[in-house]
């Protein structure tokens, strides 16, 4: 059963068996019914299921997020679609204080198995606010799980992962790879939603990537391969928690590692992978972790995002320093 598939077609089908193996699952979100989605990720969804499960909401991000606690404390299991990265700050209290907390607060009596979906990342031309990278500031919060898929099989797998869990999950949607196809075997047996994998091996560098910068690693990589170096890239899928132990055993065999992300390097999420990782390999490495990403600075407009974004060169050029020591 194996199909090709643009990742929003993956993310969409990926929806469309959750809703059909669990009466319990309900869509809601602005213009997640009618219209099917900005992004059309959940096109067709409402003809077939109904306003009750389909459902379009005011443009209230923490109504929103505030209503989906509600349903999932009773017995729900709802998907909140937040239609641009920067549009979630409204709904920031709702998620690290409540939806986070809940569990705990209960002593695990209270779980509320919310996923709330958000399109993240550049490259698609926006205006302002519509193409942020915020992962690290639910990856910081504990009660939170954060997940990001770089391809149509992971998207379609890992959604359905999330849907399941009884945790609540930040699912990031890299935006720009909405329209990028795979392979996707709908009847295998998932990787673990956290387990990270290794995109393509190699010897002489790790680069470690999720989400948006995936493609833009083995970019690097095959660009690498023509000047003689062998890239070893990491999909981490997973931002907390991180699976260290895949990223330890890759930098111990190429003693070098990169981390690459979009979002900005300042207190980015390399950060963290680069202090655990000179923990842990201390004795191995030959270089220093180094960070590929954004600049510390606002989204840029659309005409400069080309220079925000990390992009083939930076990898290289990073690359090129770690192998210079």
């Amino acid at each position: 059963m194996t199909q090709t598939m643009a990742v929003a077609k993956a993310l969409n089908e990926s929806l469309r068996k959750a809703l059909d193996n669990d009466p319990k699952v309900l869509v809601m979100g602005e213009d997640v019914g009618r219209l099917g989605g900005v992004f059309r990720i959940t096109d067709g969804l409402y003809k077939d299921f109904g306003e009750g499960r389909i459902i379009d909401t005011p443009l209230a991000e923490s109504g929103i997020v505030g209503t989906a606690i509600g349903l999932a404390l009773r017995g729900y299991r709802p998907v909140v679609e937040i239609q641009f990265d920067g549009f979630v700050f409204p709904a920031y209290d709702q998620i690290v204080t409540q939806l986070a907390k809940m569990h705990a607060r209960a002593l695990g009596k209270i779980k509320l198995p919310v996923v709330i979906r958000i399109p993240y990342g550049g490259g698609i031309g926006a205006v302002e606010h519509h193409s942020e990278s915020p992962e690290t500031l639910f990856a910081h919060v504990a009660g939170l799980k954060v997940v990001s898929p770089s391809n149509a099989s992971d998207a379609y797998w890992m959604l359905q992962q999330a849907i399941e869990c009884d945790d609540p999950v930040i699912f990031f949607e890299p935006k720009r790879r909405y329209w990028d196809k795979g392979e996707v075997n709908t009847e295998a047996v998932p990787t673990g939603l956290h387990t990270a994998v290794v995109a393509q091996q190699g010897a002489d560098v790790t680069l470690v990537a999720y989400g948006p910068m995936v493609k833009v690693c083995l970019e690097a990589a095959a660009a690498a391969a023509n000047e003689g170096r062998s890239l070893e890239v990491v999909d981490l899928r997973s931002l907390s928690p991180i699976d260290f132990d895949t990223v330890q055993a890759s930098v111990e065999k190429t003693r070098r590692l990169v981390v690459v992300h979009e979002a900005p390097v300042f207190y980015g999420s390399g950060a963290e992978i680069a202090a655990r990782i000179t923990e842990r390999c201390f004795y191995h490495l030959e270089a220093p972790v180094l960070r590929v990403g954004g600049f510390h600075a606002p989204y840029p407009p659309a005409r400069l995002e080309d220079e925000y974004l990390p992009g083939l060169d930076r990898v290289l050029d990073a690359v090129d320093r770690s192998l210079a020591y």
